[in-house]
């Protein structure tokens, strides 16, 4: 079944560009298929789920089909219950970060697609559009009531999330043996939070020591180990070529991402981007640690958006794509829902990465363990 998995990423990485030269693989790591997160803000869900998947495969294990879902109801109650102790002066909606995902996997457990899809009656696609809006007007509606609230506010906001995702299991079946979510966890998955580390890049705190990101998602205030961005850009790379795959959040609104090209490059300042025009030999713009931190305090990058990195390749010239593959199901993009992101747009846009530990080299590993 693994073999399967990586056959299938190496065919869909097998991308042309403009000019006919087919990419330089350099290494197409496994990676379970592509999903579409719907009309729901989850793709932090998505992205990091899809990276314990493919931990998975490259130990070894079978293939695993796991729950968004599950994990996404979990840090909604989490959402909600910061939200009534910060009286309404705290973030509610659908976003979230990788590190929520790995922090909910290890307190609430994991559970399969099968046991837990999120989706009511005959539907096909996740929507949240709805339920969202209810459930904070709910919320807003126990902060107008005179202290003390209602003690078991909670009940009523986990009724809503069983409207419209379903009860979520206890307890379920799975290749023949009962499992509850810790214990699924634990012995199909063998997930630990403690095999993965959480990294970024700004200069406004010091290199080579935590701290917690300043984006709007984070509301659970997690830490991040900072690097310089050369050092960022490393140690991606070096994870990839040795087979692991990585999380990425990123800015997608920023010119240069084409989704429905394929491509995500860095333009040049001087020079207007179409979309139309893009192709993976095109002239990029420069960048530097600077130019990302002014980027940053100026609010153009933001963290839009969480996708999986699970290969590498150059361009014929030698240019460095990553191979992303994304949440917005396989008809959004030429290449089966992947996109080719440069080097270049890489270093500039990227907000946070989550890497298995054990991908980075023992001095790296050393100093995270001394500092967090």
């Amino acid at each position: 079944m693994k073999a399967f998995f990586i056959a299938l990423a190496m065919l869909a990485m097998a991308t042309v560009n403009g000019q006919g030269k087919r990419m330089i693989l350099e290494k197409s790591n496994a990676a379970t298929p592509i999903k579409n997160q719907g009309r729901t803000g989850t793709c932090w869900s998505f992205s990091t789920t899809s990276l314990v998947e493919s931990e998975c495969l490259r130990k070894g294990m079978p293939a695993i089909d796991l729950s968004e879902m599950f994990t996404v109801r979990n840090i909604y109650m989490e959402k909600a219950k910061n939200y009534i102790r910060r009286q309404g002066s705290a973030r509610f909606d659908e976003g979230g970060l990788g590190h929520d995902v790995i922090r909910s996997m290890a307190r609430y457990g994991i559970v399969p697609e099968s046991a837990y899809s999120g989706l009511k009656a005959q539907a096909q696609l996740h929507n949240h559009s709805v339920m969202v809006g209810v459930l904070k007007n709910y919320l807003d509606s126990i902060l107008k009531i005179k202290a003390p609230i209602p003690e078991n506010w909670a009940i009523q906001f986990s009724a809503i999330l069983d409207e419209y995702m379903g009860k979520a299991p206890t307890d379920f079946e799975y290749n023949g043996k009962t499992y509850t979510p810790l214990t699924f966890a634990k012995e199909v998955v063998k997930f630990d939070a403690n095999d993965y580390v959480s990294l970024t890049s700004f200069t406004h705190h010091p290199f080579y020591q935590p701290f917690i990101v300043e984006v709007p998602d984070n509301f659970s205030n997690g830490a991040y180990y900072n690097l310089p961005l050369d050092e960022l850009t490393q140690v991606t790379k070096a994870a990839l070529k040795k087979g692991y795959t990585i999380l990425w959040d990123t800015d997608v609104s920023n010119n240069g991402w084409a989704a429905s090209k394929g491509y995500a490059v860095l333009p040049p300042a001087d020079n207007a981007f179409e979309k139309d025009s893009i192709n993976p030999d095109m002239t990029e713009g420069n960048y530097s640690q600077d130019t990302r931190q002014r980027l940053y305090e100026e609010l153009v990058t933001e963290d839009d958006h969480l996708m999986h990195i699970t290969g590498i390749e150059k361009t014929p010239q030698g240019k460095t794509f990553f191979i992303v593959k994304n949440s917005w199901g396989l008809k959004s993009s030429p290449f089966e829902g992947y996109v080719h992101v440069s080097e270049p747009y890489f270093a500039i846009n990227t907000v946070t990465v989550i890497v298995p530990k054990s991908a980075l080299d023992k001095s790296l590993r050393n100093k995270i363990a001394a500092s967090m």
